[in-house]
């Protein structure tokens, strides 16, 4: 290895065995730069389930030897200017998110149709004109976001029965000149954007998606104007309505047998679908029981514009009228929680939960950063600590119990400080006395934590990669705090102001 590739991170990742690298900003740029690319000695690091290189324009290019990270499961390449991606990107047959948006992809590898596991797909903000051909193949997709590129027509076989888990499809902002009537076989389907195309109709069948809640067609000409007008101003329920009385305005018309028996099959589908769908059951109840305020909550959270290039996206959640009380409902509620850190969540590498009691929590709210030297936070089970110094305790701690258990990796936060790693300012969220209540990835504070005696819950959820991602979380921790409360009686979800 030269001493142009001898960079501190990738020695210490591999001298420490981790399973997290994060290399970004404008000093590994540099050192992208100088190099002409990534150093070979990354793709040895063959330990690596996340791998993030972002905020790099100097780099260009990923190399084949991408191939030999086979443990990958979060692949995040964003912000840089990559040109291309190596087609042996299908060998990481365990990867499960795959993030390359802001660059200057002209085209996606047809690699990536193998990766069986891949849920996540982001590609927004490049320069594609098309997506390959058997999309349908990678099963697992629930979120494809190709927004802001230069796509004219989606692939035949992206709306296909296979894909029965894609529940978020973001389209916006390309040149798709038509929707086609298939997309009713995405029956998990819940978000569908395809606002700013150049669509002319929207196809009824639409209205045959089971679960479809959100719709955006905005800044398209479409041929009925009064559905343009729908589109402009109206909700999805109302819109989906509206396609649905036109598709039976069209089956009352000339049309064949074979089309009122496809009608009558899909509707049939979608049925029993339905009646199978527990969790869709759970999610109507929450429904019933979402309460917003009209007038402005006592609880707000403003954010502040440096969070931006640091951890973006948040999400917040009141849950009011809890009973932890009763019989293990607070270890549920807590097994609940790991359980999404560790599936939806990304083993926290894509979104991050922290949960407050509400009672405690002084109002506004600010999510902030600050230098890691000025970020001080009482963590969970600790005295007082600066970020500098509860990060350096939870290394020694990771170190110790390593010799301990005699193990290569450590579970718990411990893995999570990587991401962290390069970063000038950390995100937090400060109370209105100026005391740090959460530091995102890594712990909340003691100050607001939630016991038995808990009755009002503050649910934050944040994420450096998807705005989606944290609604998703938020969602199916609802749900889980719903099914625990049923047997004790409903508890009201509000969103902070």
């Amino acid at each position: 290895m030269s001493d142009m590739e001898k960079w501190p991170e990738i020695e210490k990742a591999a001298t420490e065995k981790r399973r997290e690298l994060v290399l970004q900003g404008s000093g590994v740029d540099k050192r992208i730069s100088s190099c002409g690319g990534l150093p070979s000695s990354v793709y040895s690091l063959q330990l690596l389930n996340y791998l993030e290189v972002s905020q790099c324009p100097s780099l260009t290019e990923i190399r084949g030897e991408i191939q030999y990270l086979t443990n990958l499961q979060s692949l995040v390449l964003c912000r840089n200017k990559l040109t291309s991606v190596p087609d042996v990107i299908g060998i990481l047959k365990s990867l499960k998110v795959l993030d390359l948006s802001v660059n200057n992809l002209k085209g996606l590898p047809e690699g990536i149709i193998q990766l069986k596991e891949l849920n996540t797909l982001n590609v927004s903000c490049n320069l594609l004109e098309a997506l390959p051909d058997g999309l349908s193949q990678c099963t697992k997709l629930s979120t494809i976001n190709v927004s802001k590129n230069q796509i004219t027509a989606f692939p035949p076989d992206l709306f296909s029965e296979r894909l029965d888990l894609l529940s978020t499809l973001v389209a916006s902002d390309n040149s798709i000149q038509e929707l086609s009537g298939e997309i009713y076989k995405l029956s998990a389907l819940k978000v569908l954007d395809v606002s700013n195309n150049k669509l002319s109709e929207i196809p009824s069948d639409l209205s045959d998606c089971p679960k479809l809640k959100e719709i955006n067609f905005k800044g398209n000409k479409l041929s009925d104007k009064r559905l343009e007008k729908m589109v402009n101003g109206c909700q999805t329920k109302s819109i989906l309505e509206y396609l649905r009385g036109k598709g039976r305005g069209r089956q009352g018309e000339d049309v064949g047998d074979a089309d009122k028996k496809k009608k009558q099959q899909r509707k049939k589908k979608g049925k029993v679908a339905e009646e199978q769908d527990e969790v869709e059951e759970l999610n109507k109840m929450v429904v019933r029981v979402l309460h917003v305020s009209e007038a402005p909550t006592a609880l707000t959270v403003k954010v502040s514009a440096e969070v931006k290039d640091v951890r973006p996206y948040l999400v917040c959640c009141l849950v009011r009228g809890m009973n932890l009380k009763a019989g293990n409902s607070l270890k549920r509620f807590l097994m609940a929680q790991t359980k999404l850190h560790d599936d939806l969540c990304g083993r926290r590498t894509v979104a991050t939960i922290a949960t407050h009691d509400a009672q405690l929590v002084k109002s506004p709210l600010v999510y902030d950063v600050k230098p890691p030297t000025q970020l001080k936070i009482v963590p969970l089970g600790r005295k007082e600590l600066t970020a500098v110094e509860l990060i350096r305790q939870l290394h020694l701690e990771a170190d110790e119990l390593r010799k301990q258990k005699k193990r290569q990796n450590v579970t718990g936060l411990h893995k999570y400080l990587q991401l962290l790693e390069g970063k000038s300012l950390y995100p937090c969220l400060v109370d209105a006395e100026g005391d740090v209540i959460s530091f995102p990835p890594i712990t909340n504070s003691e100050k607001t934590k939630i016991k038995k005696t808990t009755k009002e819950l503050l649910i934050e959820v944040t994420s450096s990669t998807s705005l989606q991602t944290c609604k998703d979380v938020m969602d199916a921790l609802i749900i889980e705090t719903q099914q625990i409360e049923s047997s004790q009686g409903l508890a009201a979800f509000t969103p902070p102001g």
